[in-house]
């Protein structure tokens, strides 16, 4: 008999995080920002872009969850990653058509039992200030910031 397969990551909970971030975004007063929520495989499930917010905002917060996503890590451990190791890292771009951004500002969203449920990015503020907005909504749907 097989075990019944987990859930992954529900709109439900996308919007949560991402109404969370936004808020956490506007509390602590920084410029419009885009949100991103991707899945474990790094696609799409939620994404807004605040009122004001380039266009530009929305490919960054993408490209940031999508590189948390893909290696299971927040971007900003990427980002240091990318520092030492810039060949590689410059294949991952590639090899992804520009999708992957290794930059500061997106976190994994892992369950209560650790399994990667996606990441969600944030751009608009500073790296440092996108990833905490993200970690906020990841908590807000008690779901664990990894």
């Amino acid at each position: 008999m097989s075990e019944a397969r987990k859930p992954g990551l529900t709109l439900s909970q996308a919007n949560t995080i991402l109404a969370a971030a936004l808020a956490a975004a506007r509390a602590d007063g920084l410029p419009s920002v885009a949100v991103a929520v991707v899945d474990a495989a790094g696609d799409p499930v939620a994404l807004q872009r605040e009122d004001g917010a380039t266009p530009l905002r929305v490919d960054i917060a993408s490209g940031k969850a999508y590189a948390a996503a893909g290696m299971g890590v927040s971007s900003g451990v990427l980002h240091q990653r990318a520092q030492d190791n810039p060949v590689f890292f410059n294949a991952l771009a590639s090899s992804s058509q520009g999708r992957f951004i290794p930059q500061a500002g997106a976190v994994v969203i892992r369950d209560t039992d650790g399994a990667l449920l996606g990441a969600v990015g944030a751009s608009g503020g500073t790296g440092a200030q996108d990833e905490a907005i993200c970690a906020a909504g990841v908590k807000a749907a008690n779901l664990v910031v990894a």
